[in-house]
């Protein structure tokens, strides 16, 4: 049957194929053809799914969360094999007290007091790549500084951060390969140590005004009764590993961008009061999430397309972040933009990412340890990169430059 739908295809045939191999510009160039050919897209990849590449559609799906809903599925491909994980599984109202616990562990004020310490991680980790001069700066550095800061913010005793470190690489290697059942088996071994955290602070309460664990256990629902256990689990063991992998990606673009273009990294150097700026212009530019789904509660028309109730549609942040009616020039690093804060690299609306201040700080520190520390950055090797929902390098080996 024809379809009204994009002006290419007569009839109902894939417009957008994320499992075909990448290059660290070519998901970009699709996108810029969705935008402008087929801004509402059908794959048949991970089940079929839609998937929304211009901003303005994006933020309405993002702006309407009593229509498009969490609850069913959250991100393309699924992933959750556990059960639900609140609060990102689930919708307000019932999202919300979850959040409420939240907020407060990762207000700026909270996220400030980690500034040192974080500064601490970053130096130690960096330090014996500098001394080697070479490394991968996705496993080397991008993810063992969030690993490090994210078990001091959630207070994981000595032997707990130990485990979280070997369990978070093998699931996110687990998530690299895209292997089902690895994923399976690498999340329940992060819900152990989740599992063994909601123990020992039963056991052993800390203050909730620091400590996540301990304030996750004295939340209450709306009518006044605690979170159920298992969500308890389902929230440490999101928390987990939900600020490790977007850094990872995140930190080999900033790498491989910073290669191609040692002039901006020079002029960083000489001005480090820069740096801050150029975070967020990274973070527009090489959105590590190409973007979270939703399902629609009812039947309904995006761009002229037809999308059933329950199907799901992927939001394209990494596409939004480049769309050229709301950036010019939007394939361009542009320091200090007039709407840079347009941006929706953390999403919007009711799931806006809660750790948003942590994150900030941390890629700026990553960053200007990085460009401060080194003259030049080289790409070295074979980039190697993500599958969907992230989007970026995986892997980028590099030597470092430091005279």
């Amino acid at each position: 049957g024809v379809m009204m739908g994009c002006p290419f295809h007569a009839e109902r045939v894939e417009d957008y194929n994320p499992l075909q191999p990448e290059t660290f510009e070519s998901a970009h160039a699709e996108y810029a053809r969705m935008r402008a050919e087929c801004p509402v897209a059908h794959s048949d990849a991970y089940g079929g799914f839609w998937a929304l590449a211009r901003y303005g559609d994006i933020v309405d799906v993002l702006s309407t969360p009593q229509r498009y809903i969490t609850s069913v599925q959250n991100v393309v491909p699924a992933v959750a094999f556990t059960g639900r994980r609140p609060p990102l599984h689930f919708d307000p109202p019932q999202h919300t007290p979850y959040r409420a616990v939240l907020n407060p562990l990762l207000s700026s004020e909270a996220v400030a007091r980690m500034e040192p310490i974080i500064r601490a991680y970053v130096d130690e980790e960096l330090a014996p790549l500098l001394q080697a001069g070479a490394c991968d700066v996705c496993n080397d550095f991008g993810s063992t500084v969030p690993v490090r800061v994210f078990a001091r913010w959630m207070h994981l005793p000595d032997d707990l951060e130990a485990e979280l470190r070997v369990r978070g690489s093998a699931f996110i290697r687990a998530v690299e390969s895209g292997d089902a059942a690895a994923m399976r088996v690498t999340s329940l071994a992060l819900y152990e140590i989740a599992r063994d955290m909601v123990a020992r602070r039963k056991l052993k309460p800390e203050d909730p005004s620091w400590d996540p664990t301990s304030a996750m256990l004295k939340g209450v629902t709306a009518d006044g009764t605690p979170f159920p256990e298992e969500f308890v689990v389902g929230m440490v063991r999101q928390v987990l590993v939900v600020g490790i992998v977007a850094p990872t990606v995140f930190m080999g673009s900033v790498a491989v961008h910073l290669s191609r273009h040692p002039e901006l990294h020079a002029q960083l150097r000489a001005d480090p009061s820069l740096i801050p700026a150029a975070t967020e212009e990274f973070l527009r530019l090489y959105t590590p999430y190409r973007g979270f789904a939703r399902t629609a509660n009812t039947d309904v028309v995006i761009g002229g397309r037809e999308i059933r109730e329950r199907e799901p549609i992927a939001l394209l942040y990494a596409s939004a972040n480049r769309d050229e009616t709301v950036f010019e020039r939007p394939d361009e690093f542009i320091l200090h933009r007039p709407n840079i804060k347009e941006h929706i690299a953390f999403g919007r609306g009711a799931h806006y990412c809660v750790g948003t201040a942590l994150a900030r700080l941390e890629l700026r520190i990553m960053l200007e340890a990085l460009v401060l520390r080194t003259t030049r950055i080289e790409v070295s090797g074979d980039i190697e990169m993500s599958p969907f929902p992230e989007l970026g390098p995986w892997a980028v080996p590099v030597k470092l430059h430091t005279a």
